[in-house]
């Protein structure tokens, strides 16, 4: 009678409790590692989808500024006049529908730009069209992960160059030396991405 009893109530043996131990350790490193792949893949798949989103953005606002281009000529802060677009390494232009939901006494025309500063593309805007020497422009930094930008530009009769105003613009003013407020019938942007390696734009402009 005693000894039943005793084996009813009778533990777990050391090596038992080992034993137990040991598998649930090997499940727990398994069920981590799996967790732990998971979490990893996610904070992937969220820097993945910044860096779309980050590059979604700069296009689009790309694509809002070239599409309103106008051919309107400004005044530097030199006194200079500036070509409505001029283009090389730096890109500047003149474009319309500058909101003014405050109604003030300004124009709906905007001068912006696009520049490498500081290894980082950064939007330029001014205030004024027509400069002066304290007309100083507001920076939008845009993204560092771009480290070159390429731009090419299509004249009125289909050929491309690397810089605008280019001989045949000009010409239609008056001269190769003349200012001009001729545009581009298309700008191309090559961007070298740190991640997604080489994007081509092509955005056309309004004739």
């Amino acid at each position: 009678m005693n000894s039943a009893k005793h084996d009813r109530v009778r533990g777990f043996t050391l090596l038992e409790l080992l034993i137990a131990l040991a598998i649930f350790g090997l499940l727990s490193v398994m069920s981590y590692s799996g967790l732990k792949t998971v979490m990893d893949q996610h904070s992937l798949t969220d820097a993945a989808a910044d860096r779309l989103g980050e590059m979604q953005k700069l296009y689009l606002v790309m694509q809002r500024d070239l599409e309103q281009a106008v051919p309107r000529a400004i005044r530097s802060e030199y006194g200079d006049t500036e070509p409505a677009l001029v283009g090389s390494e730096v890109l500047q232009f003149t474009r319309g529908g500058w909101r003014n939901p405050l109604a003030r006494p300004r124009s709906s025309l905007q001068r912006v730009g696009y520049a490498f500063e500081d290894e980082e593309l950064v939007r330029y805007s001014w205030q004024v069209l027509d400069r002066a020497q304290d007309s100083l422009p507001q920076k939008q930094p845009l993204t560092a992960a771009v480290s070159d930008m390429t731009l090419r530009y299509l004249s009125p009769a289909g050929k491309w160059s690397a810089t605008w105003p280019d001989e045949e613009a000009a010409a239609l003013q008056g001269g190769v030396d003349s200012k001009t407020d001729t545009l581009p019938k298309a700008i191309e942007i090559t961007l070298e991405h740190d991640r997604f390696g080489e994007l081509v734009w092509l955005f056309r402009l309004p004739q």
